[in-house]
């Protein structure tokens, strides 16, 4: 290590008399007195019991604790929380999964706050994990490193893929009759093998791609999967690399550029990714003070052909993407096509260019990701709506959706467990456009995704004959017509909240729209006999969320 000294904030305890009571606090956690000459690193781990996203995040933050020691650094492992998206969806718990984006990024800042720490590898693996961990990185700007815990591997029964998404469609095929109980039993059982995060092309691995292409994981970590050996080494590599950025003074401010945020909305718009990669990237965005908003994601989407077969509305998986020659493969071609900034500088040191330029191509024959010639869709698959039921915008996803536009009477609920209970009673027909609204982050609070119930219309057979519509927002996992981020949103008066049941609703993907047919006039009057309903939390976290959130528009976030 020479003689640099590379502790940038960890000076003010390891140094000066009286900081003696500081260190041997260390001391008694195993510092010895080289080590007080070493920049502090914090390993922030997300490991937990409670889903298996996060279920081997203990071994992964160890083995980032050795390469940060083997780089010259003296890590320290302290850990966060998680929630599981999947076991939270479709019950009063989902309303504290984006809440818990927040208490992630807030509990990060906090710890390396206040032990004054140099550096920072954050390992994630649930969904609301990665955009913490990212929203506590931008806000320390320190240097850092982000890991992503890994995809699950696909379970398997009678000869096919399963996933998380094929147990809440399920529950739809059940209620319809198509399958039984013993084949619902049996689809559960075996639809998550193992550790790791959901393996389609869901929020978790939307974001672990997107972060990637920003330029802050290391190349190819996002698609290695959570069992390979190869998600330990990304581990080991991450921790020497912070200690290798502190040497190079980089910081994410220099990595986190809006030119780098702009080479993320690419890759999620060419992969298909989650509606969530906006209120994430947003989000992201503001902690590192680059201006980035909706119309940004609709002029890349423009330009960016759907290229990605992967589920939830095509066929393969992430460990399928990996098996292929993963994110970097995809990012290679993207760049050589004109799409990508490739010098933007990354947590390498070098710029993205040349990381990919030592990466292999996609392999010969393999059907994956689609050549540009023949694209799923010439054009990103999430669009951005406006129109007078959204004048701050929505987002749409529109994979696998054969229509592009739907015009129907509005069948208006104040609770996803209300319209639930209306779709499974067969209240709900060809045609109609469900709308679940007060379910925003103020009016949730939290902004439900909705998967459940999108999921129980796919097994119904009502894809694509129905729409859905919300001030909430969706699972990567779900597909069909669905349009969320609705803004404003109920809770604060936005036209949603006017909404009366039969009004005449339209959704047009082509024109980008999303309308209903009543007069101004009308809508006037209604806003004014409209009063807002009380928060539905009186105290602690979800009332303190509700209170400070921002508009989905904005990203949900806590701190504008």
């Amino acid at each position: 290590m020479g003689n640099e000294d590379l502790r940038i904030r960890s000076k003010v305890i390891s140094e000066g008399a009286n900081r003696a009571p500081n260190r041997a606090m260390l001391r008694a956690v195993g510092f010895q007195d080289e080590d007080f000459k070493k920049p502090m690193v914090g390993i922030a781990s997300t490991w937990s019991e409670v889903t298996p996203c996060n279920i081997h995040i203990d071994e992964l933050a160890i083995a980032a604790k050795s390469g940060a020691s083997a780089g010259g650094g003296a890590p320290l492992i302290f850990n966060t929380i998680t929630v599981s998206d999947g076991i939270s969806m479709g019950h009063e718990g989902m309303r504290f999964s984006l809440p818990s984006r927040e208490v992630i990024a807030d509990s990060i800042e906090t710890v390396v706050g206040a032990e004054r720490l140099d550096g920072v590898v954050a390992i994630g693996g649930c969904d609301k994990n990665m955009p913490g961990c990212m929203i506590a990185i931008g806000r320390l700007n320190l240097p850092s490193v982000f890991v992503y815990g890994g995809t699950i591997q696909p379970g398997k029964h009678e000869g096919k893929d399963l996933d998380i998404v094929s147990a809440f469609e399920a529950v739809g095929q059940f209620n319809n009759g198509d399958i039984n109980r013993e084949q619902l039993d049996q689809i559960e059982c075996h639809a998550c093998p193992g550790a790791g995060s959901c393996g389609g092309m869901y929020t978790a691995n939307t974001m672990a791609s997107a972060i990637e292409a920003m330029g802050m994981s290391l190349p190819g970590s996002s698609s290695n999967p959570a069992i390979a050996e190869t998600k330990k080494n990304d581990c080991s590599k991450a921790g020497q690399a912070v200690v290798d950025l502190l040497r190079q003074g980089i910081y994410p401010k220099d990595i986190m550029t809006k030119k780098a945020f702009e080479n993320a909305i690419t890759l999620v718009m060419a992969l298909g990714g989650s509606t969530n990669a906006f209120l994430h990237l947003i989000a992201i965005a503001h902690s590192v003070d680059v201006d980035l908003n909706m119309d940004d994601f609709e002029e890349i989407r423009k330009r960016t052909p759907h290229l990605a077969d992967l589920k939830p509305s095509g066929r393969y998986v992430m460990q399928d993407l990996c098996d292929v020659g993963g994110v970097p493969g995809v990012m290679k071609m993207l760049l050589r096509q004109g799409l990508l900034h490739g010098d933007c500088l990354t947590v390498t040191g070098k710029t993205l260019a040349e990381n990919l330029a030592e990466m292999p191509d996609l392999k010969e024959g393999q059907d994956v990701i689609r050549p540009f010639d023949q694209p799923l869709k010439p054009e990103g698959p999430l669009v951005v709506l406006k129109g007078n039921l959204a004048p701050e915008g929505a987002v749409a996803k529109m994979s696998g959706v054969k229509s592009s536009s739907i015009t129907g009477p509005a069948r208006v609920f104040d609770s996803e467990e209300d319209a639930t209970e209306a779709l499974m009673n067969d209240e709900i027909k060809k045609g109609d456009i469900i709308v679940i609204r007060y379910v925003g982050p103020k009016g949730g609070p939290g902004m439900s995704e909705m998967l459940s119930i999108t999921a129980i219309v796919i097994g119904k057979g009502l894809g694509g004959d129905v729409a859905l519509l919300t001030d909430g927002r969706f699972s990567g996992g779900t597909h069909g017509f669905v349009v969320g981020h609705i803004g404003p949103e109920a809770q604060v008066g936005g036209p949603i909240g006017l909404l009366k049941e039969g009004d005449m609703i339209t959704i047009d993907s082509g024109t980008r729209e999303i309308s209903v047919d009543v007069s101004d006039e009308e809508m006037d009057a209604r806003k004014q006999a409209w009063t807002a309903p009380p928060l539905r939390y009186t105290r602690g976290v979800l009332y303190k969320y509700a209170k400070q959130v921002s508009s989905a528009a904005k990203g949900a976030v806590t701190d504008l």
